[in-house]
């Protein structure tokens, strides 16, 4: 079997007066990310990961700003887009290992619903796909409350015909 390896990353300002989605949760911050679609930053990563581990180009060009369509788009049905895609050009989702960067809010009751989110999406287990958080100890952008972003490794491997 063939396996291929792409890394994804994304970052959204922090504003107020959106919802926050992380990985396909609402999560209760006075703040959410600025962004076309949902900003869902982690699952954003994902997605890139994803597209560049075959090749096919990134969120924006599958996804264009300027398209009235992606408005407020849901991020997971995207992912579900972004799996049809791979699919198509004859790859499945082997494991993805991701980690989003915030200095808050904790997301430890969250990570197991991100993590059931984005495999369901991408159809395989959550068992094949790892979330993990970290903050950067107060410094940079995220350290000051600014924004957040997030990184992703998918694998995949090439479709048997």
């Amino acid at each position: 079997m063939k396996f291929r390896i792409g890394q994804g990353y994304d970052v959204h300002r922090l504003i107020q007066g959106r919802k926050l989605i992380i990985g396909g949760c609402e999560i209760n911050y006075p703040f959410g990310l600025y962004g076309h679609s949902d900003a869902d930053v982690l699952t954003h990563a994902v997605m890139d990961a994803l597209l560049g581990a075959c090749a096919l180009g990134d969120i924006g060009q599958h996804f264009p700003d300027s398209d009235e369509k992606w408005r407020n788009a849901d991020s997971i049905e995207m992912l579900k887009e972004v799996t049809r895609i791979i699919r198509k050009a004859g790859y499945k989702v082997s494991n993805i290992d991701s980690t989003v960067i915030a200095e808050s809010p904790k997301f430890a009751a969250y990570i197991y619903s991100m993590r059931r989110n984005i495999a369901e999406a991408c159809g395989v287990s959550p068992d094949d796909v790892s979330v993990k958080a970290t903050t950067e100890e107060k410094m940079g952008f995220t350290g000051r409350y600014e924004g957040m972003s997030a990184h992703a490794i998918a694998m995949v491997a090439k479709i048997d015909d």
